[in-house]
């Protein structure tokens, strides 16, 4: 698909952009443009755009505010050491964007044209890209229904589109291990909800645990199994592992309820890669304070695009407060996250043809 660029006659100068750059905070200094594609029912996929970063006209009736039929997905742009550009398999990314489409009766936006889009943005933009150590371009896809219809059916109307932030760490100060408040009231997902779609619903849903998790001087919640309240499933915005003594990785199954995260299967192939064997089972809390006391779980991290890997190190409850091992990152978990970082970056050959360079 072509997409018609409509670019700023004055661009931001250098200067500017660089003190935007410098040390961005996660989320809110956004590029000057944004990609955008449009459908119907009648045409199908039109009217491909890259335009100024700007408001979106809506009309108060359109229906993903009243229904909330809405998804996203967030990947990153990684500056690599001749200075050009690449993505970390994006094509998974589109994949599960497709996936959440379809669980929310939405149209399933092609490849190509989701790929395309993260392409012509960053070409676009690609003077946001930071060059510091740690920091990239994250892309922010998002599909929306716009039909203007009160009524409760799929739309038949949607915008697809690609907004873009220079990013540094996800935590302040890169949070060396993280406090974690486990929540046995709230519920993130339940067998056939929409764990498994990256929509917004979801996220809001976490909220009021997250802002009682941060009130409580905790860095995230977990959520527990909607059905026993006993069993992991994952943080607020994050995947989970636990790595025991004899270099066992476990981590919660997809059962439905879980986002099927792309760091998530990436680190299950590096650890496999690494001689670890990697477990996908139930694992409640019970366990995870047993085997924390006992010494036979060494490290417990979280992972998702935005995080990378970040080690657990305090866990809060109802039932009281425990710690993993000596409460920091260990040798595991920094050993994944600099083998993952080091492929993104493009400093480690690609043995899994996972990245996709940008022209």
């Amino acid at each position: 698909m072509h997409f018609e660029r409509n670019l700023l006659e004055s661009r931001m100068s250098d200067a500017e952009r660089a003190s935007r750059v410098a040390a961005p905070v996660f989320g809110t200094v956004f590029t000057e443009h944004m990609a955008t594609v449009r459908f119907t029912e009648r045409k199908g996929w039109h009217s491909a755009r890259i335009d100024p970063f700007g408001p979106i006209p809506m009309s108060p009736a359109a229906s993903v505010l009243h229904y909330g039929q809405e998804i996203f997905e967030g990947l990153k742009v990684y500056r690599v050491p001749d200075g050009g550009m690449q993505l970390f398999r994006p094509e998974a990314n589109a994949r599960r964007f497709r996936a959440s489409a379809r669980r929310l009766a939405m149209p399933e936006v092609p490849e190509e044209i989701f790929l395309t889009a993260l392409g012509e943005l960053a070409g676009a933009d690609r003077k946001w890209l930071p060059s510091a150590p740690g920091t990239s371009l994250y892309l922010r896809p998002f599909l929306i229904a716009s039909e203007e219809f009160i009524g409760v059916r799929p739309a038949m109307e949607y915008l697809f589109g690609v907004i873009a932030c220079p990013v540094g760490a996800a935590f302040a100060g890169g949070a060396a291990a993280l406090t974690v408040l486990i929540s046995d009231d709230y519920t993130r997902a339940a067998p056939g909800g929409t764990g498994t779609a990256k929509c917004g619903g979801n996220y809001a849903a976490s909220m009021p645990a997250q802002t009682r998790a941060a009130a409580a001087g905790c860095d995230q919640v977990v959520f527990l199994d909607a059905a026993q309240h006993r069993y992991v499933e994952e943080l607020g915005g994050m995947n989970i592992f636990f790595v025991f003594d004899d270099g066992t990785l476990v981590t919660p199954p997809l059962t439905g309820t879980i986002l099927p995260g792309v760091t998530r299967d990436s680190v299950m192939t590096l650890a496999a890669a690494d001689s670890h064997r990697v477990v996908e089972r139930p694992y409640s809390v019970e366990e995870w304070r047993a085997d924390a006391a006992s010494g036979r779980l060494r490290e417990v991290f979280a992972c998702g695009t935005a995080a990378v890997i970040t080690a657990i190190g305090t866990v809060r409850s109802a039932q009281g407060e425990f710690r993993v091992a000596d409460g920091m990152a260990g040798p595991v978990t920094e050993r994944l996250h600099s083998t993952l970082t080091d492929i993104q970056y493009g400093l480690l050959a690609d043995a899994f043809s996972w990245t996709r360079r940008l022209p």
